[in-house]
C-alpha cells in the first residue's frame, strides 16, 4: 500500500502487520505442463479431475490402475507408467503428487521431489506438502480458493459451502463480458485510478442486472455507451465513521466506501484491525490526532480533502467513533461544502454506545438515570466553560470522550456544583478492542483512580448510577463470545 506524498505536513505511515504465512496463495498456469502422480486409486483419479481442468499434461505411475483412470488413457487424457516409482520419473516434471496408500512410498516421492526443487503434496499429510489443494469457489473466470494450511480441511470445505450460496452464479459470465472491454478502457482512461473509478460505475449499474438476467447484448450494449459517455472521474469525499474499534462494528456502507477510496486520511483513534479492511494499493495519509501530537492542522486538513476531491480522487475521511458527535466532521463537511466538494456522510457507532455497551453499561436505566448528556474534556481553546450546574443534576449518565486529562478539573466542578461524591463511575480504556480495560470506582476519587491505573487515552468517562451495573452485567472478555461470522459454522465438529 502506497502513501500519498503530494503535501509536505507532518505524517504517519500505517504499517500493516507482518503476518507468517505457511503457503503463499498463487494462482498457476497449468495448459501442457508436465504433472506427475504417483498412484493409481480413487485418490489419484479424485487429484486427476482437477488437474484436466486445468489442461495439465498428466503422467501417473503405478504398478496397477482402476477402471477410470484406465479409461481417461484410452482417450489419450492421461498417461499411464505400470512401474513401480522411482527417480527418474521426476524428471521434468513440474509437479508432483503422493497419491498411494503406502507411507513409505509416499515420503520417498517428497524426498526426492523435495532433492529436486520441484513442487510436491503429499495426500492428507500437511507436513510433506509444499503446495496444497484449496477448496474452490468456480465462477469461471472468478475463482475463489480457500485453504486451511492442511490443519482444518472440514472448515474450510464449510467456508466453501457458505461462499456458494453467497456469490451469484452471474458473476462469471459479468467477469467474461467486462474482460472483453479491458483494452478499450485502458486506451479510454491512460490512469489506473480513472480506470478504476468507471469500473466502480460499471458495476454500480444496471449492466450487472441485465447479465443476471441474460440478456448480455444489452449488459455489452449499455457498457459500451457508458464507455463513450463517461466524463472524466469526479471527486468525491466519504466522511465515514469507524466506531470505537471492533471492526465487526464497522457499517457495511463504511466498509464498502474504505474499498472504494482512492485515498485514506484517517486518525489515530483507528484501529489496526479496521485499517486492515482498507483497500490494500490506497494512498494513506495519517493526520493525527493524539494528545500532545497533532500531526495536521485542522484547517489544513480540511483543505487537503478538497485539494484531493478537486484532482478526481475518492477520499475517504475516517474517523474512530462517529464523525459528527465531537470528531469535527461537521467542520470538515463545512468546508467541502463551501468548495462544492461532492461528499457522503457515513455515521459509526459512537464511543459512548459501542463502550458502554461492551463493558456492560446501559446509558439509560429506569432505575438509575432518565437522561444522558455526552460532553467532551476539550474545546476549543476559546471556547466558553461547560455548565456545570446541568451537568451536576443526579438521575443522568455523563458520558465524558477525552476526560482523562482534566479529569482533576471534571471531578472538581461536578462535586463543587453538587454531585455526590458516592456516585458511581466507570473509566473505560480501549473500549470494545482486545485491550478493553474497565476501572470502576467513585466520583470524588475519579481523578486518583486514573493516576494509579495509569489510564491512557482512548478512554471514556461514564459518570452517572449506572456505572455501578457494571459487575452485574460484563460480559465481553468474561466469557466465550460467539461470533457473528462464526454462526453458520456451530455445526462443525
Amino acid at each position: 500500500m502506497a502513501l500519498y506524498c503530494g503535501y509536505q505536513a507532518k505524517r504517519a505511515i500505517y504499517f500493516r502487520g507482518v503476518i507468517n504465512v505457511q503457503y503463499l496463495p498463487i494462482f498457476t498456469k497449468l495448459d501442457n505442463k508436465p504433472v506427475l502422480v504417483v498412484g493409481g486409486g480413487d485418490v489419484a483419479l479424485r487429484k486427476c479431475s482437477a488437474l484436466l481442468k486445468a489442461r495439465a499434461s498428466i503422467t501417473l505411475v503405478a504398478p496397477k490402475f482402476c477402471q477410470q483412470l484406465i479409461e481417461l488413457a484410452s482417450e489419450n487424457k492421461v498417461t499411464l507408467i505400470h512401474e513401480y516409482f522411482n527417480e527418474q520419473h521426476l524428471k521434468n516434471m513440474m509437479l508432483v503428487i503422493a497419491a498411494t496408500d503406502l507411507e513409505h512410498v509416499n515420503s520417498q516421492v517428497f524426498e526426492l521431489a523435495n532433492a529436486h526443487n520441484i513442487f510436491v503434496n503429499v495426500v492428507d499429510d500437511q507436513p510433506k506438502c509444499t503446495f496444497i489443494f484449496p477448496s474452490i469457489v468456480d465462477r469461471n473466470p472468478i475463482t475463489i480458493a480457500i485453504s486451511s494450511a492442511g490443519t482444518a480441511p472440514v472448515l474450510a470445505r464449510r467456508l466453501r459451502e457458505k461462499l456458494e450460496t453467497l456469490i451469484p452464479q452471474h458473476i462469471g459470465p459479468l467477469a467474461t463480458l467486462v474482460g472483453g472491454f479491458r483494452s478499450k478502457v485502458k486506451q479510454r482512461f491512460k490512469h489506473f485510478a480513472d480506470r478504476r473509478q468507471f469500473w466502480e460505475g460499471v458495476f454500480d449499474s444496471s449492466v450487472v442486472s441485465k447479465v443476471q438476467t441474460g440478456d448480455t447484448q444489452a449488459a455489452e450494449q449499455q457498457l459500451e455507451h457508458m464507455l463513450n459517455a463517461k466524463a472524466e472521474p469526479e471527486g468525491e469525499v466519504y466522511v465515514v465513521g469507524a466506531g470505537p474499534g471492533d471492526p465487526e462494528l464497522l457499517t457495511l456502507k463504511a466498509l464498502q466506501l474504505m474499498q472504494q477510496a482512492d485515498v485514506v486520511v484517517y486518525d489515530y483513534l483507528v484501529s489496526d484491525e479496521i485499517m486492515e479492511l482498507v483497500r490494500r494499493d490506497a494512498d494513506l495519509i495519517c493526520v493525527g490526532k493524539r494528545l500532545g501530537d497533532h500531526s495536521v492542522a485542522q484547517q489544513d486538513t480540511n483543505q487537503m480533502l478538497v485539494d484531493l476531491a478537486k484532482q478526481g480522487k475518492k477520499v475517504c475521511r475516517i474517523k474512530g467513533g462517529d464523525p459528527f458527535i465531537y470528531g469535527r466532521g461537521g467542520e470538515e463537511v463545512q468546508v467541502l461544502a463551501a468548495n462544492k466538494v461532492n461528499y457522503q456522510i457515513v455515521p459509526g457507532i459512537t464511543a459512548a454506545a459501542g463502550c458502554s455497551a461492551y463493558a456492560g453499561i446501559p446509558l439509560t436505566h429506569r432505575d438509575h438515570a432518565q437522561a444522558i448528556q455526552f460532553v467532551t474534556g476539550h474545546c476549543k481553546k476559546d471556547g466558553q466553560e461547560l455548565d456545570w450546574q446541568s451537568l451536576a443534576k443526579p438521575n443522568q449518565t455523563l458520558a465524558i470522550y477525552m476526560g482523562v486529562i482534566k479529569s482533576p478539573h471534571i471531578q472538581a466542578e461536578l462535586l463543587k456544583h453538587g454531585r455526590n461524591a458516592n456516585t458511581p463511575v466507570a473509566i473505560i480504556e480501549n473500549g470494545t478492542r482486545k485491550n478493553q480495560r474497565v476501572i470502576t470506582g467513585k466520583l470524588g476519587e475519579l481523578a486518583d483512580l486514573i493516576t494509579r491505573n495509569s489510564v491512557v487515552s482512548p478512554a471514556l468517562l461514564i459518570i452517572g448510577e449506572v456505572a455501578s451495573l457494571h459487575q452485574e452485567l460484563h460480559w465481553f472478555g468474561a466469557k466465550a463470545q460467539t461470533s457473528s461470522f462464526a454462526q453458520p459454522l456451530t455445526d462443525v465438529a
